[in-house]
């Protein structure tokens, strides 16, 4: 027996959601922004090859977040979801990753004040004109969203999805973490409104909640089950921004939505709070105890098949995995057949083609490198 395999059979075991959707196993390739869409921002071929190569030995698969609407794009190199023209670009990314034997999650966004001007026309949007609190995006003016037209980017989110079940794919994942305008709206700090979408933390909570109405609808026009996850970030360092209560408050919303799972953005898995809850016991302890039946995804720092064992028996219930498996396309295959001891944990410049990344990503990935470990954009700006 490979050392620390002795007790990750878990990993392996099949689910069924609430919806109806069944996995084979515990494990999801985590969404990762690939900067590698085509220039006319349907998604390549490049990516293609990356994401089904990926897609072998997982349960799930959650895509790079595609945009909803022209004003949410958030980086060069996003493929889009926000006219049916993509529909042949979704099928062919939903396909790929079905043929693998996954299933396939589209995940949906809006960048809000973290879109860069050049991409949207000049236009940058949030809750309200609050700037981003990425350095480089500091200087920034934003402007704040009408009432109409946040109600028009709820509709958004349901068309998108709309799209998704049409183009084949087994579900969408609302994303609203990493500071995008859905956190946007949830935090004190970035939301200053003073009507329906502002003004206290229940008001706050009326987006994302608004958003997930909307693609519920949506979803009920689908032929075959079809999943809804939400992904969000716990915590904000800044003075106004959001607390583990503030946290405890969105998941309990959350519960009552009846979502097929929770997906909490972390850096660590086993990290502990920084204000509010328990001082004393991991994030993912306590969102797991506030999501009640709701199932869970962890992510964060997770290399090895015991750290994902950990954090499954911190409460996850299932484990997405990033980093590693960029590193490694078939970690999740050596795990299931001991081969723990086989797993790629360096790798040189010559390697993009052995591990079938596409060259945009590459340059961005190697040019990321803390502490001999790959480290992603969104950890290196953290």
């Amino acid at each position: 027996m490979v050392a620390g395999m002795s007790d990750v059979s878990a990993l392996f075991e099949p689910y069924t959601f609430r919806s109806g959707v069944q996995v084979r196993n515990r494990l999801a390739l985590a969404p990762m922004t690939t900067t590698s869409a085509d220039p006319d921002d349907n998604v390549s071929a490049a990516e293609l090859d990356y994401i089904a190569r990926r897609s072998a030995g997982v349960g799930l698969v959650i895509t790079a977040v595609a945009y909803v609407t022209p004003g949410g794009k958030g980086f060069p190199g996003q493929f889009g979801a926000e006219h049916d023209g993509r529909l042949d670009s979704l099928r062919a990314l939903a396909g790929r990753i079905k043929a693998a034997g996954a299933r396939a999650v589209l995940q949906i966004f809006h960048a809000g004040h973290n879109a860069p001007p050049e991409l949207v026309g000049g236009d940058v949007t949030s809750a309200s004109d609050v700037p981003s609190t990425q350095a480089h995006r500091a200087h920034v003016p934003v402007r704040a969203l009408s009432s109409d037209e946040v109600a028009a980017i709820v509709r958004d989110f349901g068309h998108a999805t709309r799209r998704a079940i049409d183009a084949g794919f087994d579900g969408v994942e609302i994303h609203g973490a990493n500071g995008y305008l859905i956190q946007q709206f949830v935090s004190a700090h970035s939301n200053r409104r003073e009507d329906q979408w502002g003004g206290t933390p229940e008001k706050r909570l009326a987006f994302p909640l608004a958003i997930i109405d909307e693609v519920q609808r949506a979803r009920a026009q689908a032929p075959q089950p079809f999943l809804i996850g939400y992904r969000f970030s716990p915590e904000e360092p800044q003075d106004q921004g959001l607390t583990m209560h503030d946290t405890f408050a969105l998941l309990d919303a959350l519960r009552e939505r009846h979502l097929d799972y929770v997906h909490v953005s972390l850096h660590e898995y086993d990290a502990t709070p920084r204000r509010g809850g328990d001082p004393d016991r991991t994030r993912l302890q306590q969102i797991a105890e506030h999501l009640g039946d709701t199932p869970l995804i962890g992510v964060g720092n997770i290399w090895t098949p015991a750290d994902a064992q950990r954090a499954l028996d911190l409460g996850a219930t299932f484990v997405a995995l990033g980093r590693a498996l960029l590193l490694d396309p078939e970690w999740v295959q050596k795990v299931q057949a001991g081969r723990a001891n086989d797993l790629r944990t360096t790798f040189t410049p010559a390697d993009r083609d052995a591990l079938t990344l596409p060259e945009p990503m590459w340059g961005v990935l190697t040019g990321f490198m803390l502490k001999d470990r790959l480290v992603t954009p969104a950890e290196a700006h953290a």
